[in-house]
């Protein structure tokens, strides 16, 4: 009885489909290996996700939400007086805080009647504070005491003044302390979008 041998056009045929298959694995393999080579530079040198626990930043952050902390537009320029940042915790460096910055380097700091001043004049806080948020002295600035911001540091505060432990108790934050600024809300969806900075006059 003769013996059917499988005939060479099938072996070649299967041939080329094992070749389809390891070239679609390997473009795969590739592409995901492409992604998390990206992810990877975009976390460590661009971006960091942050979730915000507490509520120190609200009304303009809420507890629970979450963002994306832009970590190289300090490489090209400098912190300025309105930018929400995130931060080293001064004792605790193992977590981050995030406040609003209130003064720059050199700058002279004091607490009258529940406003802040900064060299002399009234702070205007109308775009992101009511007028009725009252900012009380804490244990490194006390109300009608006055502090000049050493170089290379920033004096931050919560928006939620009565909720907040900020550069009112624990002093200013050295620049170097500084992960980012905040840059992107993207969770909940209802609260979608850029973090704008609010320029102080």
């Amino acid at each position: 009885m003769p013996l059917h041998h499988t005939s060479i056009p099938n072996i070649i045929c299967f041939m080329s489909f094992l070749r389809s298959v390891i070239s679609y694995i390997l473009d795969f393999l590739e592409t995901i290996v492409v992604a998390v080579v990206i992810f990877l530079v975009l976390y460590v040198f661009v971006f960091q996700p942050h979730r915000v626990q507490g509520q120190s930043m609200f009304p303009t952050l809420h507890s629970g939400e979450y963002l994306l902390t832009n970590k190289f537009t300090y490489q090209f320029e400098e912190p300025r007086p309105g930018d929400i940042v995130v931060f080293k915790a001064p004792i605790h460096e193992e977590y981050d805080y995030i406040k609003r910055i209130i003064a720059v380097p050199g700058d002279r700091v004091k607490i009258i009647d529940g406003k802040f001043y900064v060299n002399g004049y009234i702070l205007d806080e109308s775009h992101y504070l009511s007028s009725s948020v009252a900012t009380n002295g804490q244990r490194f600035l006390q109300e009608g005491m006055e502090v000049i911001v050493p170089p290379n540091s920033y004096f931050v505060a919560g928006d939620n003044r009565s909720n907040s432990s900020d550069s009112r108790d624990f002093g200013p934050i050295a620049e170097d302390k500084i992960v980012g600024k905040a840059w992107f809300r993207y969770w909940p969806p209802s609260a979608f979008g850029l973090i704008k900075a609010q320029e102080q006059d």
